[in-house]
């Protein structure tokens, strides 16, 4: 580590020790980030070794086989001696570090430690006892590879490994080393004895694991931090006399991940000695504030606090956008020491480093000449002049021109000094040597920050006259919500549209800006949420496939039907584009609105079913001439429209299939009808409630038909334009209704027309609703679920979905992708 201080000066040892320090008290046990992230890496591999048993049992057994064939070769008198050790060392080292742990006054982290053995010997006798006998088979039987005779979890080393997961051994080598080497050994005898497998080993691991370290982060650890006199004392070794000393941040921690406390030294000694490290700091003056130096504590334990976020951020983001998601404390303490020393050297205004210092094992501390001031966050907004933003602009130039990216310039890394200057703080995520995206991000970052507190034209102007329009113009792609801090996304939710007028500010100086958004993200979070649908719905309908008989399908379904089901489905795709034209008063030629229907059936299968034929008949209306607004409005009328005629027939088809046919009362008879709507209501009722889910309902809705209702009214001047919307939506509920009713009839089928809308209508709103692709998965499930409940077989209702998704979902795909092709090479898409 880092250390300034003059060799040929030694301080008094010990006068430090009895420098007061006012803080609260620490908290006797902390619960430690790590220790939550080991449980949740425990019980993931838990899972793995539970799911690869499922799916490969020849190959767990082969290896169990294969390690018995093994170890039969070896001496009967080594095996021997392994498990006379094994036996009594499994136990007789972990007590013997408790032992040792007791004699150190360390008897909490022990006592912790039995808690989790004896959860351990808890749960692993219950498996064992109970669970198993009470159901045989499956899961278990391969986890065992014996039968109910043997055990899955191994009894005598689960409690063990916990106790050594919670009791902790970090930097006791030998003792890490003979106490898993007993594990070792008594693992090996369980397999050579044949009570125990490599994946029952492999659970009874993770599983003590996740015990020990799941029992450790719910209890709390006893605390390892180092008192605030501790650190004080450290500063002995940088030449420094405290006097007196004091915590600064939030007496709970805060949102913090460092501690900070403020020290006033004491006075040079006259002759000269000791003032090896205060002779680097420049005398006191009246307007230096109350302290002299600024402590900033790294606490061991917190290096590993926010990681999962971090993580999840590397993995999302490319990585040029992302720091380190994890640094040990000395790294992290080396990157803060290099980024002080390199801000200043760069001519940024900062606090000057003075020294830094080891505190015991569990911490580090950074000493800074402490500026006294007021974070942005606390400056009230009339003090927040120009000069002052020009200042911060002038401080961020010299950080650009050093090519050094600070990562987090929110409001709490400004401080605004009692001289009214700028300087730049919490340089702990800085990086040095940073790339070009890295220091765009770092512009996008402070514009945002400064426009939050004092307006986008403000923040754009001062930064303007600083830096040009033109660095300003390449910080615009980089504009997006995913690019900023956590604390600044929270921010902009109360101002959303405050990029969008940065974005503004910006084009309005440069004009010829490029306003497209770059890429930054690897994929989306709705990309992963869309994966795990889809791997459900093929594990829905994949089986019901597999299960068929496809040739006895095909030779038994009448053709003639299956013809009149592909004419109702080639039909769909003129009542879409009937639907489009109608609520466009301009003209739209009806063989291009077609193609472009046909085009939206191969977007599908990369877009939920929802979004992809909105996206593109607003292409196709934009490059039709119309203007982007009145394009989205448009579709947004013509989606508004068939949202109200779904909603009616439904109830009305509803109300007569409950009123007309017995065989349907358990699909929707009149009273369930009542009972579901009056529940939905209810439901949505108390959503609404929620000010957040009030909030993103209302900037949907707003998104979604902005302008919507102008467009109705221009619709309904024009009675012909009217007519073919209205039809247009009627005639495409008719074609996918007589569509999956010939589907039915083709295999033998017959239900009530009533009956077959009604199926038809909620299940089209399940796909509408699902994030899958074309809603996979959700329309098939909803459909044959349907069917069979309105009184059709399983196979008949199976096979009528099959072939009624074939037309409308599989088949178009390849002519969709034609025409996709052929508008686009007509610039129509």
């Amino acid at each position: 580590m880092t250390q300034t201080h003059d060799d040929t000066v030694r301080p008094r040892q010990g006068e430090a020790a009895g420098v007061p320090v006012d803080e609260p008290a620490q908290p006797d046990r902390i619960r430690r980030p790590s220790d939550a992230i080991r449980f949740a890496a425990s019980v993931t591999g838990l899972a793995a070794v539970m799911l690869l048993v499922s799916f490969a049992q020849e190959t767990t057994h082969g290896l169990h086989a294969d390690i018995q064939e093994g170890t039969a070769h070896a001496p009967w008198m080594l095996l021997s001696l392994a498990t006379l050790i094994s036996s009594f060392g499994v136990l007789a080292v972990p007590i013997a570090f408790g032992i040792e742990r007791l004699f150190h006054k360390d008897g909490t982290r022990v006592a912790i430690a039995l808690l989790a053995a004896m959860i351990a010997f808890g749960i692993t006798v219950g498996l064992d006892d109970l669970v198993v006998r009470a159901a045989p088979g499956g899961v278990l039987d391969s986890l065992i590879w014996g039968g109910t005779e043997t055990a899955p979890i191994h009894t005598d080393i689960a409690p063990v490994i916990a106790f050594v997961s919670a009791v902790g051994m970090a930097g006791r080598a030998r003792w890490q080393a003979a106490t898993w080497t007993m594990i070792g050994l008594a693992a090996l005898t369980g397999l050579t004895a044949n009570y125990a497998s490599v994946s029952a080993l492999a659970a009874t691991f993770f599983l003590g694991r996740a015990i020990g370290h799941g029992t450790l982060y719910a209890v709390g650890t006893p605390n390892p931090r180092p008192t605030g006199m501790a650190v004080v004392a450290a500063l002995e070794r940088l030449g420094l006399r405290p006097k007196r000393a004091a915590r600064l941040d939030d007496p709970a921690g805060g949102a913090e991940e460092t501690r900070r406390y403020g020290v006033v030294l004491a006075p040079c000694p006259v002759d000269g000695e000791g003032d090896g490290g205060a002779a680097r700091l420049p005398a006191r003056r009246g307007g230096r504030g109350e302290w002299d130096l600024e402590l900033r504590v790294l606490d061991r334990d917190q290096q590993t606090a926010g990681l999962l976020y971090r993580v999840w951020r590397l993995l999302r983001l490319r990585s040029t956008t992302t720091g380190r998601a994890l640094r040990s404390l000395r790294r992290s303490l080396e990157q803060e020491s290099l980024m002080a020393y390199a801000v200043d050297a760069a001519g940024a205004r900062t606090p000057r480093l003075v020294g830094t210092s080891e505190v015991g094992t569990e911490a580090a501390l950074l000493a800074f000449e402490h500026v006294p001031g007021r974070r942005l966050t606390d400056v009230p907004g009339e003090d927040i002049t120009d000069a002052l933003l020009t200042d911060v602009w002038r401080q961020f130039r010299s950080l650009q021109a050093g090519r050094l990216a600070h990562r987090r310039l929110q409001d709490e890394a400004i401080v605004v000094g009692a001289d009214g200057r700028a300087y730049i703080t919490d340089l702990r995520s800085g990086e040095t040597a940073a790339g070009d995206l890295a220091l765009r991000l770092d512009l996008a970052q402070l514009l945002t920050t400064l426009a939050l507190r004092a307006g986008p034209e403000r923040a754009v102007r001062t930064a303007a006259s600083v830096l040009g329009g033109e660095a300003l113009a390449a910080a615009v792609p980089l504009l997006q919500r995913v690019a900023l801090s956590r604390t600044t996304r929270t921010a902009l939710r109360s101002d959303r549209d405050l990029l969008t007028r940065i974005r503004e500010q910006i084009v309005r100086l440069k004009p010829e800006t490029e306003v497209a958004p770059a890429r930054l993200e690897r994929f989306r979070p709705r990309t992963i949420f869309s994966i795990v649908a889809l791997s459900i719905a093929a594990y829905i309908v994949i089986p019901q496939v597999a299960s068929l008989d496809v040739a006895t399908m095909a030779s038994a379904a009448s053709w003639h039907w299956a013809l009149a089901a592909l004419g109702a489905a080639a039909l769909t795709y003129v009542a879409a584009a009937l639907m489009l034209m109608g609520f466009v008063p301009e003209r739209l030629p009806l063989g291009r609105t077609v193609l472009v229907q046909v085009a939206a059936s191969f977007v599908k299968l990369v877009a939920p079913a929802a979004v992809g034929g909105v996206a593109v008949n607003t292409r196709y209306l934009q490059r039709s001439g119309l203007r982007p607004g009145l394009a989205v409005a448009s579709v947004g009328a013509s989606q508004l429209m068939g949202l109200v005629t779904h909603i009616l027939l439904l109830i009305l088809f509803g109300f007569l299939t409950g009123s007309t046919t017995k065989a349907t009362q358990d699909l929707a008879p009149s009273r369930t009808i009542v009972i579901a709507v009056l529940s939905l209501g209810l439901v949505a009722g108390l959503a609404m409630t929620v000010p957040r889910v009030r909030r993103v309902v209302a900037s949907r809705l707003k998104s979604m038909f902005s302008g919507v209702v102008p467009r109705l009214v221009d619709v309904l001047q024009t009675p012909r334009k009217l007519f073919t919307g209205v039809g247009g939506t009627l005639l495409l509920t008719a074609a996918f209704v007589l569509c999956l009713d010939a589907s039915i009839r083709a295999f033998g089928g017959s239900l009530p027309l009533t009956t077959v809308v009604v199926v038809f209508l909620t299940a089209n709103a399940v796909g509408s609703a699902a994030p899958t692709p074309g809603g996979l998965g959700a329309v098939e499930g909803a459909l044959t679920l349907a069917l069979t409940i309105s009184g059709l077989t399983a196979e008949t209702a199976t096979s009528a979905v099959l072939l009624y998704r074939l037309l409308t979902l599989w088949l178009p795909v390849m002519p969709g992708w034609g025409a996709f092709t052929y508008l686009q090479r007509r610039e129509a898409l």
